[in-house]
């Protein structure tokens, strides 16, 4: 059904002029007549008298005049129930974050968004990096959030923000107390370190190689927790994102100490390139992007 012509035959009937209702409606009068004349012959009965100045509605004419009218009353109540329904913000945003993301964090931007969007919700899956991108692949996630992302034909990164990195040590270790450190001052340290093949630990090991420092790695782990809690029990220290200690320094169970120079951990946002976010997806895409970009 043409909403046009219903909303043309409409405009005759309440202008009760040709003329009139072809203006309204950006058409000629003589396209006008020619749409009455074949909904006349399609219907097969008048629906104008034309006899008198101005027009009149024949019934069978009144009769359809009706009928367009709460056509179009339904069409529009239709578009405005359809533009608020877009406008809602529901349903659920599939997360897949490193570990180091920290679950304070993600709680913390759970209850933001939570606040914003009742009706929506966050379903996060904390995963080893290379596992959040196969997730995004295979569209078991929405977002992703990694270090040093990366981009690739079928995946976008988009950066998120920069974590700076300071020295973390247990309480009682001999550089605990010093108020700054120089790469230097990390020759020959114990050291706990990640996994090889984890990019903070190549980022590391280029850092420490372009400071000419040379330290001893007496234990590796492939996870941030399993890190901080060796550092804490004093089997060495470790160069780690000074927001992802807060907890354990806030408890005295470990000593952040700032290094300078120091290096700087990049955090991004990955997704599939040609991903049709939600409408809530969106809105915690723009969440994350309110976030401060440096730290």
């Amino acid at each position: 059904m043409d909403v046009a012509r219903l909303q043309l035959f409409r405009d005759i009937a309440q202008a009760r002029s040709l003329s009139r209702a072809a203006a309204l409606n950006g058409v000629s009068q003589s396209a006008a007549s020619q749409h009455v004349r074949e909904l006349e012959a399609r219907l097969a009965v008048k629906l104008l008298d034309r006899t008198r100045r101005p027009v009149s509605l024949t019934p069978a004419g009144r009769l359809y005049y009706e009928f367009c009218r709460d056509v179009l009353r339904r069409k529009e109540e239709f578009d405005a129930a359809l533009q608020q329904l877009k406008a809602q913000v529901e349903g659920a945003v599939r997360v897949a974050a490193i570990y180091s993301v920290g679950i304070a964090e993600m709680a913390d931007l759970q209850s933001e968004f939570a606040r914003r969007y009742p009706q929506a919700h966050l379903e996060v899956e904390y995963l080893r990096p290379e596992k959040v991108y196969e997730a995004l692949l295979e569209d078991r996630a929405d977002l992703g959030l990694v270090s040093y992302p990366e981009a690739t034909r079928m995946l976008a990164a988009r950066p998120w923000r920069q974590e700076r990195m300071v020295v973390a040590a247990s309480p009682g270790h001999d550089l605990s107390a010093r108020a700054s450190l120089n790469p230097a001052d990390l020759a020959g340290q114990d050291f706990v370190a990640f996994d090889e093949d984890l990019p903070i630990r190549r980022h590391i090991d280029q850092f420490l190689a372009e400071q000419g420092v040379r330290v001893r790695i007496v234990m590796h782990f492939d996870n941030i927790p399993a890190v901080k809690e060796a550092v804490s029990q004093g089997g060495g220290i470790r160069i780690l994102p000074a927001r992802i200690m807060w907890e354990e320094v806030r408890q005295g169970r470990l000593v952040a100490i700032p290094l300078e120079p120091a290096p700087v951990r990049p955090l991004g946002i990955v997704h599939l390139r040609r991903k049709k976010f939600s409408r809530a997806a969106q809105c915690f895409l723009d969440l994350l992007q309110e976030r401060p970009q440096a730290t």
